[in-house]
């Protein structure tokens, strides 16, 4: 059973993104759920990955402000 650590959620247009830091005995891990019209698609982020994909998040934001 997973333990949740922290739990948040945003709506953009017509999707729901849930985001849940959660630990196991394996480890940390970010959960973001996609819910999208009852349909739910789920990525895992290992929490050592965090910094690495914050720092390529950063860069698609800044992407698309100059585009």
């Amino acid at each position: 059973m997973d333990a949740i650590i922290k739990s948040d959620s945003i709506a953009v247009e017509r999707k729901q993104f849930i985001f849940d830091l959660r630990e196991n005995p394996r480890g940390r891990f970010l959960r973001i759920t996609e819910d999208a019209n009852g349909r739910r698609d789920s990525i895992v982020i290992p929490a050592p990955g965090l910094e690495e994909f914050r720092r390529l998040l950063e860069e698609m934001i800044a992407a698309d402000k100059a585009a």
